[in-house]
């Protein structure tokens, strides 16, 4: 066997076997294949597809090249969450201590943002003194004792994921479906979890930019978790504005912690509800619908979920006085106010420009060793449906670099569309797939 062989046999539109992907995936994770060699297969899977048994192949032979984590000790259950990312997705910071405050173990690894999407682990981060890079030892024994908690990965997961990702950015084979489905579910069953929920976001702030693309990878996602012997449900939300109102790791997380306490947007509400939802079911809690709102519900209204994010963030290192007051997070220097400057219904949002003005000002990172301003981002004021006067403000900007300042305004304000007629507001939750 030999990858020459394996490259002709994909670009001749032929099947290849577990053997001859297992073979690829060995040898270029050793650096046998070159990155060349590499990307002429990937171009090939780009342009002439894989079958499902092929992209199971390829999922579970990436999962499989590098460490993977056993859950089994804690529980024959666990419950994970993903998202395909999107602009102020707060959701994990809500969410998961709702779900850990009812006795389901929450086990969550998270990544730091690149681009325009932000990153949980560096929105924890803010939180002065929380430690997202514990050992695997002592992330089980966290949840063995509270029932949850959040790090980013410091295993070696999908190793081989990690450098066919970077080779697909660099030759354009990012918008492919079987690579961005095998990519997101060989990290997901290298972490352990026999049951994956994946929140799907779909817009102008999200990788999937049509509900077609999005219920394709779905139901991609499904069924390579079936051929794997895990559970999979999606469910896919709407990106075509924000979630919530904060962008920018500490106005986030001071989001996330008022939702906790049951002041939330509309929005971030009905995701909390969908996907909150169908964790309880996969969990076996109950099979009820609305048991399991009732469920979410009274975890926010008794302050349990507050408790238990309090409870995660004192047994991680951070200091709690900060969620308990969180006019101690340090505000930036400039926070700027931009304003209406015609009258109109707010039709629509370019919701990639607002990330990456969040970047722009200091909250992200456009390379991995760029460092993150936690106070700067964005605060949205207007949402899409929304009548704006002229001097009706759209957003306030959160920066620390004074020289930012104009070109930020000048281009925020173009990334807010008006129209004189009366605008519907869309619909949250888009689908869900399972």
């Amino acid at each position: 066997m030999n990858i020459l062989s394996i490259i002709g046999k994909k670009r001749d539109k032929k099947t290849l076997t577990k053997e001859e992907i297992d073979y690829f995936i060995k040898e270029y994770t050793k650096g046998t294949v070159t990155d060349y060699q590499a990307a002429a297969l990937i171009m090939a899977i780009y342009i002439n597809g894989m079958t499902n048994e092929e992209i199971t192949n390829l999922t579970i032979s990436m999962a499989n090249s590098g460490e993977t984590l056993d859950l089994s000790d804690i529980s024959d259950s666990i419950v994970d969450k993903h998202s395909t990312g999107g602009v102020g997705d707060k959701i994990t910071l809500i969410l998961m201590p709702i779900i850990a405050s009812m006795g389901i173990p929450v086990a969550k690894m998270s990544g730091r943002g690149l681009g325009f999407t932000g990153g949980t682990s560096d929105k924890l981060e803010s939180i002065p003194g929380y430690n997202v890079n514990l050992s695997i030892e002592e992330f089980k024994e966290n949840i063995k004792e509270i029932g949850i908690s959040l790090i980013t990965s410091s295993l070696n997961l999908a190793p081989a994921d990690k450098k066919i990702y970077a080779l697909r950015d660099t030759i354009a084979c990012t918008a492919n479906i079987p690579l961005i489905a095998s990519s997101i579910m060989s990290k997901k069953i290298a972490a352990g979890a026999n049951k994956i929920l994946i929140d799907i976001t779909c817009g102008k702030g999200a990788f999937m930019k049509d509900i077609k693309d999005a219920k394709e990878l779905a139901n991609m996602m499904i069924k390579i978790g079936r051929l794997a012997g895990r559970e999979v449900r999606c469910v896919i939300t709407n990106m075509d504005e924000p979630t919530g109102h904060a962008i920018g790791n500490s106005l986030e997380v001071i989001e996330a912690i008022r939702a906790l306490k049951g002041e939330m947007t509309d929005d971030v509400k009905e995701i909390i509800l969908a996907l909150g939802v169908q964790m309880i079911l996969m969990s076996g809690q109950t099979q009820d619908i609305n048991e399991a709102q009732k469920m979410i519900v009274d975890s926010i209204n008794s302050g349990r979920a507050y408790q238990k994010f309090k409870e995660l963030v004192a047994k991680q290192g951070g200091d709690i006085s900060y969620i308990e007051e969180t006019d101690k997070f340090p505000k930036a220097k400039h926070i700027i106010p931009v304003f209406a400057e015609e009258r109109g219904a707010l039709k629509e949002v370019d919701t990639e420009m607002i990330g990456n003005i969040s970047v722009y000002l200091g909250a992200g990172r456009t390379r991995k060793e760029d460092s993150i301003d936690h106070s700067a981002g964005i605060i949205m004021n207007q949402r899409i449906g929304n009548v704006v006067e002229v001097g009706h403000v759209l957003a306030y900007i959160h920066t620390n670099d004074e020289s930012k300042i104009d070109g930020a305004v000048k281009n925020l304000k173009n990334a807010f569309i008006l129209d004189p007629k009366r605008v519907a507001k869309p619909k949250t939750i888009l689908g869900i797939v399972k």
